[in-house]
């Protein structure tokens, strides 16, 4: 393993970082647009930068990169908390479009998905984090829903499938020009998970946009009431697969955002704590707010290098996601102590950052879990099990 970035890896940094320095306004108030996010500036890094195209192979006009440089990209846009369709989009929706979908969807969707004139969500019914396999097994399919009423029933409609029932939390869900729906199909006796393409404009479908706990990450329920849904791929695909490779590199993604909005809040403090004063000196001069400061960079370098781990090995994406959502959390509620009185209002961006920690780790989460299903994975539990067993 090279830990040393490269030359064009920093370069891809670089850029973004100086471009978000200079174009990206309030993350609060880019993600209370209609759309949940500044079109322009995505427009700008879609065409400048190739950012949702990133990961996406070259012949469907991405930049044909690693997941290591989505992940260095999704740090930059975690340090200024930017709402924008890349994690729903590039993250959740391409990956099982480009494991799944026939080479005609491929060609018909991926390039639009690069060039930024195609948005997409992932909708699923039950548990995100379940249906990307982060906190348990999700072939059982328990995540659609399934059983004869529940989560979003699929059926045979001539050629095409119809859809029917609705989705409680979907990122970017109520923006989002293509949506991917996991839905049951086969009767109660033979029930799988399958995903569908549904258009925005699809006739029965109904779009709310929800009051987020975290609002620069935007989600919505969708309604489907006998939608027309085209199937992504062929019929007996390994969803499930799908999914949790999906879920993996996810997982690296979100966790180098949360390294990135640790690194930004502690940025904060440490800039707010040296024009602070009491006392007549700044209170960042007094030695147990020094100590704070140590302990948080502390945390922020040991997630960073976890989800540099994760980058290298998607495997550990899961793992590195449970630490870096600590640490998060951890720097951003410190960053509104150290704040004082300012860091409790709303016109501070203190809670923003706090508010991403709780809403991640409910969605893709909890921590515990997270750990605990890479725990069982690795093995670690079986020893344990087999000398309890041993003793009965």
């Amino acid at each position: 393993m090279d830990a040393a970035f490269t030359a064009e890896q920093h370069e891809i940094r670089r850029t973004l970082r100086e471009a978000l320095t200079r174009h990206a306004g309030p993350a609060a108030a880019a993600a209370r647009t209609p759309q949940g996010y500044d079109t322009e500036l995505w427009a700008r890094l879609a065409g400048q930068l190739g950012l949702p195209g990133l990961g996406l192979p070259a012949r469907y006009g991405g930049a044909d990169c690693t997941l290591t440089e989505l992940a260095l990209a999704c740090e930059e846009t975690g340090r200024v908390l930017l709402p924008s369709p890349l994690l729903a989009t590039a993250g959740l929706v391409a990956p099982l479009i480009c494991a799944l979908g026939t080479p005609e969807q491929r060609e018909g969707l991926l390039p639009r998905i690069a060039d930024a004139s195609l948005t997409c969500a992932l909708a699923v019914p039950g548990s995100l984090a379940e249906a990307l396999a982060l906190t348990g097994d999700n072939t059982a399919g328990a995540w659609a829903g399934g059983g004869r009423a529940g989560g979003i029933q699929a059926r045979r409609a001539g050629d095409g499938w119809t859809l029917y029932g609705e989705a409680a939390q979907v990122l970017d869900g109520h923006s989002a020009r293509l949506l991917l729906v996991a839905a049951h199909t086969g009767g109660f006796p033979r029930s799988r998970p399958l995903l569908f393409l549904v258009g925005a404009d699809a006739p029965g479908l109904t779009r709310t946009r929800l009051t987020a706990l975290d609002e620069t990450r935007p989600q919505a329920r969708i309604e489907l009431r006998d939608s027309p849904a085209r199937l992504l791929g062929e019929d007996g695909a390994d969803v499930a697969g799908a999914l949790r490779a999906t879920g993996s590199g996810a997982a690296v993604l979100l966790a180098a955002e949360a390294v990135g909005a640790a690194a930004g809040s502690l940025s904060r403090t440490v800039e707010y704590v040296g024009t602070r004063e009491q006392f007549g000196r700044a209170i960042g001069s007094f030695q147990a707010v020094k100590h704070r400061l140590a302990d948080l960079y502390v945390h922020v370098e040991a997630a960073r290098s976890a989800a540099y781990y994760a980058a290298w090995d998607p495997a550990a994406g899961a793992l590195a996601l449970a630490q870096c959502l600590e640490a998060l959390r951890t720097v951003a509620g410190e960053t509104i102590q150290l704040h004082g009185g300012i860091g409790f209002t709303w016109e501070h961006d203190a809670h923003l950052y706090f508010k991403r920690a709780a809403a991640d780790e409910l969605l893709f989460g909890p921590v515990h879990r997270l750990r605990d299903t890479a725990a069982e994975r690795a093995g670690l539990f079986a020893s344990a099990r087999g000398e309890a067993a041993g003793r009965q």
